[in-house]
């Protein structure tokens, strides 16, 4: 990797030290441009038009993610976001009473709300698997607890509120040999480092755009195996995702193209392309290399600081970078940040409930660096908290 040419191609480079990287990536120039170039053309001949104008561009999005996850085109539907496209997955998961939802302490807050909301609309059991002793989820307790009841395992590849990277891999291994629907949550890994369905062995994958992918906000993606779409039955019909069909009804329409909607927002559709495309010309493997020793190189540096330290669980952990302050509120210390041109943001306990009745750590400072990041960047996050820590405190 060419760092300093990277950092040349992402404006944002020039102004901040962008440690926010599992928040909203900084985009580089090409996608900045693709996204104003087809807003701009939408404003010169109009949406409809500029729309056909690009379609072949447009038609070519699913392919590139396809690439990215190692699935195939018509296995893949884009979305506003990532948690769309996770709601569209698990709310066509046909669920009876007694069926169980398996998940994990890690997994994400909306994900959970929405388990729960099922469970109590279907009369279906959410099962919360417990951590082994790296806080990562137990798979000899996940193997133990499925049977002829469970109807999914949901899990996050990596939380909201932390570096730890859930053993994916083998959770997919015994959900196979179990003949029960995986579904993963990638929204913090897609981008980050390499993420392969076929290695992972999941059913269903969800991610958004705007994190390590560095794409546009208002993007998500969904992927679906397709031995796994006929058992699922979408949420919702309209007429991109089915066939009128006259007095028979309607037919769902081949591949994902089922969970999809006809409107789009075109200019970002175009820009998660962008950013696709560049991080496959860059390489996932290279990514995720310079990422995951980011990560490790801040979170020595942090622990480093008397009076700091990081909170990140896990056997494998990646770029995120959870830490606190002693004696100074999480908030506090990402306004000290802020203040020297740094962004980070804080971990929310609404958003990893499980984790949250276990540790009671949270809210902490999240940091989050990127591959176009640099060591010094790392040293000034380091030195601000250092000055913070030797602040006297008021009792």
């Amino acid at each position: 990797m060419d760092i300093a040419a990277l950092r040349r191609d992402t404006p944002g480079c020039a102004h901040r030290v962008h440690l926010n990287n599992a928040g909203a990536a900084l985009p580089t120039r090409a996608t900045l441009d693709t996204v104003t170039g087809h807003l701009e053309l939408e404003a010169r001949i109009g949406g409809y038009e500029a729309a056909a104008e690009r379609e072949a561009d447009i038609r070519a999005v699913p392919a590139l993610v396809a690439e990215l996850l190692g699935g195939r085109p018509h296995e893949v539907a884009l979305f506003d976001n990532a948690t769309h496209a996770w709601q569209a997955a698990f709310h066509a998961l046909p669920l009876r009473p007694g069926d169980r939802i398996l998940t994990g302490r890690s997994e994400y807050g909306s994900n959970v709300l929405a388990y729960v909301h099922a469970a109590r609309r279907t009369g279906a059991e959410v099962v919360v698997v417990p951590d082994d002793e790296h806080g990562q989820l137990d798979t000899a307790a996940l193997a133990e607890l499925i049977d002829e009841r469970t109807a999914l395992v949901g899990v996050s590849h990596v939380p909201t509120s932390g570096g730890l990277v859930n053993p994916v891999a083998e959770i997919g291994r015994i959900t196979r040999r179990a003949g029960v629907p995986f579904l993963l949550d990638a929204t913090q890994s897609v981008g980050q480092f390499p993420v392969d369905v076929a290695g992972i062995g999941c059913d269903m994958l969800c991610a958004t755009g705007r994190k390590f992918l560095r794409g546009p906000r208002g993007t998500g993606l969904l992927w679906v195996r397709e031995e796994m779409l006929e058992r699922l039955e979408p949420h919702v019909s309209e007429t991109a995702s089915a066939r009128w069909d006259g007095d028979r009804g309607y037919t769902w329409r081949s591949g994902a193209r089922r969970f999809a909607t006809w409107e789009m927002n075109y200019a970002a559709v175009l820009g998660l392309g962008s950013a696709v495309r560049q991080a496959l010309d860059l390489g996932l493997p290279v990514i995720g290399d310079r990422a995951v020793a980011l990560g490790a190189a801040l979170r020595e540096r942090i622990d480093a600081v008397p009076g700091a330290r990081t909170h990140d669980l896990g056997r494998d952990r990646c770029a995120i970078v959870t830490a606190s302050v002693e004696g100074v509120a999480a908030e506090a210390v990402k306004a000290e940040l802020a203040r020297h041109g740094i962004n980070v943001t804080v971990t929310v306990p609404e958003q990893s409930q499980f984790d949250t009745e276990v540790r009671g750590v949270h809210p902490l400072v999240r940091l989050s660096p990127h591959y176009y990041n640099t060591e010094e960047e790392l040293d000034r996050a380091a030195e601000v908290l250092a000055g913070l820590a030797r602040r006297p405190q008021p009792r």
